[in-house]
């Protein structure tokens, strides 16, 4: 499905591999600056090429891609390895789950804000990271 097309816009090449919702969500990520051809900041008309390092931000995660091709038009979610090689390193793809990892503490409805001395143990138990 590659298609012989030897060149394509970011902007475009970002919505097409699914990078960005819309062409305009990937067009204003260009205009702030999230988005970086061969380590230097594109403009959303700057056209790729074949070979091209993309790398974009979306926070916390920054996502490093190589173009591989250019579609005729945005790609089935299957079909993005097709033209995208992705290169985003493990340690970037961790910050998705330090989220999950993160110690919450649920109260029972109704019991109100936490008195000093429960504070007090809330932080004990964070600090030892045994919440068992």
């Amino acid at each position: 499905m590659v298609s012989s097309v030897e060149s394509l816009r970011v902007d475009k090449w970002l919505w097409c591999i699914r990078a960005y919702k819309t062409r305009s969500e990937a067009a204003e990520a260009c205009r702030s600056g999230r988005v970086k051809v061969n380590e230097a900041e594109a403009k959303a008309s700057r056209e790729l090429k074949m070979g091209d390092a993309v790398s974009f931000r979306k926070s916390p995660v920054t996502y490093t891609y190589k173009v591989v091709g250019f579609p005729k038009s945005r790609v089935a979610a299957k079909l993005v390895a097709e033209f995208a090689d992705d290169q985003t390193p493990q340690e970037e793809r961790d910050k998705l789950n330090v989220d999950r990892l993160t110690i919450f503490v649920q109260r029972e409805k109704g019991t109100g804000r936490p008195t000093k001395k429960d504070r007090r143990q809330l932080d004990f138990l964070m600090e030892k990271g045994d919440l068992s």
